[in-house]
């Protein structure tokens, strides 16, 4: 098969994140992980669209992370009706693009299906194109925006003036990748690689009965992740592996998000033992991992020829920090925290959460650290007796 035509994609511009209290996920994001409260929507936008966005930024050199918060604000919004049907999570993803009207396009020419036309917006000489598509991301929707010279983030936004736009302490500087799980995820990934012109990137399958085959019980899962070819954006998608298909964590999330969806996104920070210092020092809830896996690290690291690296790996037993890597000494290191619903305390918080990664050469996600992040989750739900 030919090589698709790139859609010009540069980076995830932001996640819009569906919630029902904003004021709760604000204090998550600002107090814990030091986001800005940048701004949000106009009366009249509140009005026109039935939902109250708030948008907070964490802004970094050479980049950042920007999260659209959305509550309902009367029936018949996208809120709204997003919440109707699941707890709270990403309902929609927004993509930078060099040329909307071009990306628009080719997805319509490759059976891509536009919930709108293109938009087009003027304000203080600037332009903002602008559309939406749907997905076979359950009812995760994907947007489109070419911007040039526009300053508003979106029509209707009115920032706040009482706070700096600028600065954050971890220096969070993109969306690494994202991660969605699935009852079946072929389908998505034909459309990701003849809708979306993305390429395979790396998979991987696993059970947690592979290192004990007399075991009863137990889960797995198979993933794959795409890649655009053309920017650093990267979609890991999941759907549990048999046996015991309903006891994967896989299937347990799509039980309780109520379908197919985002299950955690992974915000990229440049000094990832600082980062977590900081904010374990603060209370920040993360997934705690097994101290056999820092035991066996050292031979693992040798034997993906990576060798040494530059941390201490005491400290990472105590932070909880993974790490992983495939060759001369290119490595990459992640933590997860606790799902929404544990954080908040709150089901109707939903299962999707944050990860956080530092990547030293690595591009790739790591067999061991799947693996971990697998069982940490497991581990979770069968202390909850989900399992």
């Amino acid at each position: 098969m030919p090589k698709l035509e790139s859609l010009g994609i540069t980076r995830i511009e932001a996640l819009h994140y569906y919630v029902r209290d904003t004021r709760r996920t604000g204090r998550f994001l600002v107090d814990t992980l030091d986001f800005r409260e940048v701004g949000g929507d106009s009366p009249s936008t509140v009005e026109k669209t039935r939902q109250r966005t708030t948008v907070f930024q964490a802004t970094a050199e050479g980049g950042g992370v920007r999260f659209l918060v959305s509550e309902p604000a009367g029936e018949g919004g996208r809120a709204q009706r997003f919440l109707s049907r699941h707890p709270e999570g990403i309902g929609s993803v927004t993509f930078g693009v060099r040329d909307a009207a071009r990306a628009f396009e080719l997805l319509e020419s490759r059976g891509g299906t536009p919930l709108d036309d293109l938009q087009t917006f003027s304000e203080g000489g600037g332009t903002l194109k602008t559309f939406a598509v749907a997905t076979p991301f359950g009812d995760t929707t994907f947007r489109f925006i070419e911007r040039k010279g526009y300053q508003p983030l979106y029509p209707g936004f009115v920032s706040n003036p009482k706070v700096p736009a600028d600065g954050n302490r971890h220096g969070f500087t993109e969306v690494d990748h994202l991660t969605s799980n699935f009852r079946s995820m072929s389908p998505t990934s034909l459309w990701l690689e003849n809708v979306l012109g993305f390429e395979k990137f790396w998979e991987i399958k696993f059970h947690t009965r592979d290192m004990a085959p007399d075991r009863a019980e137990g889960s797995g899962l198979k993933s794959i992740v795409h890649k655009d070819p053309n920017s650093p954006v990267k979609f890991a998608n999941n759907e549990p592996l048999r046996p015991h298909y309903r006891q994967s964590q896989i299937h347990i999330f799509d039980v309780d998000h109520g379908g197919d969806g985002v299950q955690h996104a992974a915000l990229a920070t440049p000094d990832l033992v600082k980062t977590v210092t900081h904010l374990q020092a603060g209370g920040a809830p993360f997934m705690t991992t097994p101290g056999p896996y820092y035991d066996a690290l050292p031979e693992r690291l040798k034997r993906a020829g990576v060798g040494g690296i530059d941390e201490d790996i005491e400290v990472l037993r105590k932070l909880n920090i993974l790490v992983d890597g495939d060759r001369e000494r290119k490595y990459l290191l992640q933590i997860f925290m606790q799902e929404m619903a544990s954080i908040h305390k709150d089901p109707k918080a939903g299962p999707f959460f944050l990860e956080l990664i530092q990547r030293k050469g690595d591009e790739g996600f790591g067999y061991g650290n799947f693996r971990a992040l697998f069982e940490s989750i497991e581990r979770a739900q069968k202390h909850q007796g989900r399992i």
